[in-house]
């Protein structure tokens, strides 16, 4: 069964923590991106894990293997259980990675982000990529799945392609998650929450349509009770 993670984008710690209290007990995941990780650091990590929530880093890290390796062996304790890594940073990054999440946080399983669901087919193109979306996922998921990556990031629209290439057992968590009847904003390859499960999300990372819903816990359980998991 899929489950929802809650991607804090907001400007402080303190809107955050405000935002998630009410959500004690009905959500388990929340993600702390470069939004919150800039401004407040590791902190952030802790403050949602002292909340009892599991934490999602998403901080997509892509440099030499040596700077990613070191950066996250400096989170040695923090309590995350998802962290991303660029899968573009290629295998000896990614190698790099994996080994050193074994050695500083062993409880936490390394990620791979193909392709951003910002991203169509010309933009890709203007990056000099040739390939369209689901060729550049696929090839980046094949070559990170060799280099030791369990779990990937990529569009609900190329879930259904891993799954079939990769096998039942990574993680598959995808954004760009939106209900059938809401605008895309600047997501560019989304579906809706139970089209995302059907083609095999594990994971699905929603922000918007619940931060800036009248009633968040409300559009929580709605979006629970869509998928057929009742809240925790």
């Amino acid at each position: 069964m899929a489950e929802i993670i809650l991607a804090l984008d907001v400007e402080s710690l303190e809107v955050a923590r405000t935002l998630v209290r009410p959500l004690r007990g009905r959500l388990r995941w929340v993600k702390v991106g470069l939004q919150l990780f800039a401004k407040h650091g590791p902190e952030a990590v802790d403050a949602f894990a002292d909340l009892g929530f599991d934490v999602f880093l998403d901080l997509k890290l892509h440099d030499i293997p040596n700077t990613v390796a070191s950066a996250i062996r400096g989170l040695r304790g923090r309590r995350c259980r998802l962290l991303t890594v660029h899968t573009a940073g290629g295998p000896a990054m990614l190698s790099a990675a994996v080994e050193a999440s074994r050695e500083a946080l062993p409880e936490a399983t390394i990620l791979g982000v193909t392709v951003l669901t910002s991203m169509d087919a010309g933009q890709l193109a203007a990056a000099g990529v040739p390939r369209e979306p689901h060729e550049q996922v696929s090839l980046l998921a094949r070559m990170a799945s060799h280099a030791g990556v369990q779990g990937f990031v990529c569009s609900p629209q190329e879930l259904r392609l891993l799954r079939t290439e990769l096998g039942p057992a990574p993680i598959l968590v995808t954004p760009g998650i939106r209900a059938a009847d809401a605008p895309p904003d600047d997501q560019s390859r989304t579906l809706t929450p139970a089209q995302a499960v059907a083609s095999g999300a594990t994971h699905l990372v929603v922000g918007r349509p619940i931060l800036k819903a009248a009633d968040p816990a409300a559009a929580l359980l709605k979006m629970q009770v869509e998928l057929g998991a009742p809240a925790l």
